[in-house]
């Protein structure tokens, strides 16, 4: 019995031995850097910078038809969507009081020329009498002056005769374009009042073949924004699908609210398919810098700040305090991004794994893309690994000892 249970005490050990090198060497090599942290190899690539903005999808060309007379909707001829052609008939309004007065004017017209016939008689009738002497010069001079306010008189009736036409046939709405009937303000029944301001009926998009995006800008990013300069666009209707576009102009004209600048900017859009649809909401980026085959750093890379249990011991006292980043190179120091001495770069610091160290590397930048970042300076080369983030959780090993039971 008693060498049996020295036996299992050995057995057990023997286990507790295995188990506790086991554990042990698992936490050497979760504490090993490569293992530790997420790593990413520095290469080479193009760039591209872009400035980003919302923006509306509207027609190029959208005509407000309205009217110029008062009236009573009668007849309707379009509908939404509709296409139709310029001089096509739109609406009716009610004629009967227009019908009217072109009527009065008619027989307006007939009264001066009647008038008139009687003047040029009697005009011709105190010549006839002033050659004989028979009348005096101021009754000759008289019939002249009635003979010229008779055909005054008939000018008169026939303009406001050919105005009431006019107005007549304005009762009638005709499409001043061809184009897709993209709005209908009115219905049939209702009464519209021309006053000082005329009353939008109908809105006609010309060609939706053709559109434009409108978009805002903020003032840091329109100084790198030119005319010419292409543009790429989504909208939610179509997530997975990118399209192109144009930059047309640049309005000088600023908006200012509250205290933030913004210009607008005119995108030209090629839309053969019509399946942008006016009112979309446009997210527009545009490309403002490119660099070709350059050393590209990612961006998580320059995020990444070094934990301190991961740094050594010197680096450890020192510490990166809030407020104060530790000069650039500097064992220990996190990532992140500063000014650096060109006016149009930064300087960054990059974790850099070299076998089993760590070894903090300032580099000099250029554009981004959001993603990765151009290096134009400092001792990074391809094929470098940086580190990106860390594995897991991201906490050291656990110092406590294992329990077997």
């Amino acid at each position: 019995m008693k060498a049996k249970g020295k036996i299992v005490v050995f057995v057990l050990l023997t286990v507790v031995l295995l188990a506790g090198g086991l554990w042990y060497q698992k936490q050497r090599e979760a504490a090993r850097p490569e293992q530790r942290f997420r790593s990413q190899p520095v290469e080479r690539g193009e760039v591209q910078q872009s400035v980003s903005a919302n923006g509306t999808l509207n027609p190029v060309v959208l005509v407000n038809v309205g009217t110029q007379v008062s009236g009573t909707v009668r007849k309707l001829y379009v509908d939404f969507n509709d296409k139709v052609g310029a001089g096509q008939a739109l609406l009716e309004l009610d004629d009967a009081l227009l019908a009217a007065q072109v009527k009065q004017s008619e027989a307006n017209v007939a009264n001066a020329e009647s008038a008139l016939e009687l003047a040029q008689a009697n005009a011709t009738r105190m010549q006839s009498l002033y050659a004989q002497e028979y009348v005096s010069r101021q009754e000759f001079e008289q019939s002249q002056q009635a003979l010229k306010s008779a055909r005054a008189q008939l000018a008169l009736a026939r303009a406001q005769w050919q105005k009431d036409k006019v107005n007549h046939g304005n009762t009638v709405i005709r499409s001043p374009v061809s184009g897709v009937v993209v709005d209908r303000v009115v219905d049939l029944g209702q009464t519209v009042a021309a006053s000082f301001q005329t009353p939008v009926l109908i809105k006609i998009a010309q060609d939706l073949s053709e559109m434009r995006i409108d978009t805002s800008f903020a003032e840091a990013d329109i100084g790198n924004i030119r005319e010419g300069q292409k543009a790429k666009f989504t909208v939610d209707a179509f997530p997975n699908r990118n399209f192109t576009g144009e930059v047309q102009q640049i309005r000088l004209n600023p908006t200012n609210q509250q205290n933030v600048v913004t210009y607008n900017v005119r995108i030209t859009v090629a839309n053969p398919e019509q399946v942008l649809l006016p009112g979309m909401t446009a997210y527009v980026n545009i490309g403002v810098a490119r660099r070709d085959n350059v050393l590209l750093v990612p961006n998580a890379a320059l995020r990444f700040k070094l934990p301190e249990d991961a740094r050594p011991e010197g680096a450890k006292a020192a510490g990166d305090k809030p407020g104060n980043a530790a000069a650039p190179g500097k064992p220990g120091e996190g990532g992140g991004l500063r000014k650096g001495k060109r006016g149009d770069g930064q300087q960054g610091t990059v974790q850099v794994l070299v076998g089993d160290e760590i070894r903090p590397v300032a580099v000099q930048l250029g554009i981004t893309d959001n993603r990765n970042t151009e290096v134009v300076g400092g001792e990074l080369k391809p094929g470098d690994r940086v580190i990106v983030g860390e594995n897991g959780n991201g906490k050291k090993p656990s110092s406590v000892g294992m329990r077997m039971f």
